[in-house]
């Protein structure tokens, strides 16, 4: 595990309740760096002058410390953005973002509400704060795979050379690790060329091995000054780290993350890439569950997908199949005996259909392992270690039907679990992990740092370090989308029996629903 101990937050407000959550910028931290002789006549000059008119009358040292951080911003070196020579851009109207677009977080707002909580938005920027000859960047992938991986680093290594003319990236082998353990692939476009049309990553993965001090000498010594970040929400705080500790440093680097995790459980950001092609390619096994399941009498198809915390592939892939008649998943409890648990309900849909498909999130059902299965033990990221909770719902159905002699069942257990992730993604992935990649080398060419990249609310944005690690996304079972896959299951909406004597003695009845605006 990662302690992510962040500076303080970067907020701009404006007018009408306007909130700016802006992320950090190589000026903010190494504008002393940058002070040429001509600029330190001009400070010596400005405060000798106010000293002789009684304006400052403070020490000159200390008035220098005052005046050198808001005036030397306007002599900090910057250069033209090379894509406005660039001839694929030609017939481009506008090349570069305004500085002052930003993103709502917030899509829908009523009319005498605040305009809320704003990002900044991504995209290429007038002047840059690189020359294209000066860059070294370097690629590092972490934590479990995703669809999508290969092509982020593509377009990273092709955006940098084709956009900026950069020459110099580095691919660090073996997650977090490889800094320190030397393992390093020179990455160029050529290279690069196919990758996208295979699974996995490239550049290999790890879990764990994160040494901030040794990440950061690795990347001082070889002279890197831009870090390109991919991994899931543990990588994210590793990331939001190394940024905090470069910042001490004082070093002129540029650090971006790019998120990416199949569980979907990123907030702020829209979705994470490979959430397609894992929703996708989990139709595959629901299918042949269903085929297994209808083929027999009484049969049942039992699928596991991944969703440790948070079950987005689950419901999406239950909403896209259609034939699913039960979806669990972490977010939603359920318990199985009893009027209205799972096994009632199992004998209900099989008696109606003759048979019936369960999707469940690895993540699901957690509470209900007896202390013997579960296993306080935990994997290098350091989440807990889960109970294959297909296999034991698996058995507790067999277990279950065993006893009634008068329904005999045949259930057919399907575990995806990691063909789902290792796949290559698919068209849409990829087009949405060639937008993150270019956001993410724009973002470090312009001197943005300590920031994760990602759609908010269909716009890409440039979003800081703690907004995207300070929490889990997860379901929200009082929303619209989980209606609507209790309305395509016509599946119960479980509750634990004790939950619902509490719920009865507060005057409630079970059958009530809260209404859904709209």
């Amino acid at each position: 595990m990662v302690d992510s101990a962040t500076s303080d937050p970067k907020i701009v407000t404006g007018v009408a309740g306007y909130v700016l959550e802006d992320v950090p910028h190589l000026s903010d931290y190494i504008s002393h760096l940058s002070v040429t002789p001509f600029l330190s006549f001009f400070l010596s000059l400005l405060i000798f002058l106010l000293q002789i008119y009684g304006v400052c009358s403070i020490d000159m040292d200390v008035c220098t410390l005052i005046l050198l951080p808001s005036l030397s911003s306007f002599f900090i070196q910057t250069y033209p953005n090379p894509l406005q020579d660039n001839p694929s851009y030609s017939v481009v109207k506008q090349h570069f973002v305004n500085v002052d677009d930003t993103v709502a977080q917030q899509a829908i707002v009523h009319k005498n509400s605040p305009r809320g909580t704003h990002f900044r938005r991504a995209g290429p920027r007038q002047k840059v704060y690189f020359k294209s000859e000066d860059v070294y960047a370097c690629i590092v992938t972490c934590g479990g795979l995703c669809p999508g991986l290969n092509t982020v680093i593509r377009e990273i290594v092709c955006g940098l050379n084709h956009m900026y003319g950069v020459n110099e990236v580095l691919g660090i082998e073996g997650g977090y690790r490889g800094f320190y353990s030397r393992n390093t692939i020179q990455l160029t476009p050529k290279f690069v060329d196919h990758i996208h049309k295979r699974g996995g990553t490239i550049l290999g993965t790890s879990q764990g091995g994160h040494d901030t001090s040794k990440i950061v000498d690795s990347i001082q010594d070889r002279g890197i000054n831009q870090v390109y970040i991919i991994g899931g929400d543990g990588t994210q705080k590793g990331a939001s780290v190394i940024f905090e500790e470069i910042r001490r440093r004082g070093l002129k680097v540029a650090v971006v993350g790019i998120p990416n995790t199949v569980d979907n459980d990123i907030p702020v950001i829209d979705k994470s890439f490979g959430f397609d092609t894992a929703v996708e390619e989990a139709q595959r096994a629901i299918n042949a569950a269903h085929v297994e399941a209808e083929s027999t009498e009484n049969g049942i198809g039992v699928v596991k997908l991944m969703g440790r915390y948070s079950g987005f592939i689950a419901m999406y892939a239950t909403l896209a199949s259609r034939d699913v008649d039960c979806c669990l998943i972490p977010e939603s409890p359920f318990y199985l005996e009893g009027p209205g648990g799972l096994f009632q309900f199992i004998e209900k849909r099989l008696k109606e259909n003759g048979h019936m498909v369960i999707v469940i999130a690895e993540g699901a059902g957690q509470d209900l392992l007896s202390e013997s299965q579960t296993m306080n033990k935990q994997v290098p990221s350091g989440n807990k270690l889960l109970t294959d909770v297909g296999l034991w719902l698996s058995q507790k159905i067999k277990d279950h039907f065993a006893k009634h002699q008068n329904m005999a069942i045949t259930l057919k257990y399907i575990d995806p679990t990691y063909m789902i992730r290792a796949v290559r993604s698919n068209a849409s992935d990829n087009v949405y992990c060639t937008l993150l990649a270019h956001s993410a080398v724009h973002g470090a060419m312009a001197g943005y740092t300590g920031f994760a990249v990602g759609p908010v609310n269909g716009r890409h944005a440039y979003i800081p370090f703690p907004r995207i690690n300070e929490r889990q996304r997860k379901v929200v079972i009082t929303d619209r989308m989980w209606a609507r896959l209790l309305s395509s299951t016509n599946q119960p909406s479980f509750m634990n029996p004790k939950d619902a004597i509490g719920e009865r003695g507060k005057g409630e009845s079970l059958r009530n629903t809260k209404s859904l605006a709209g």
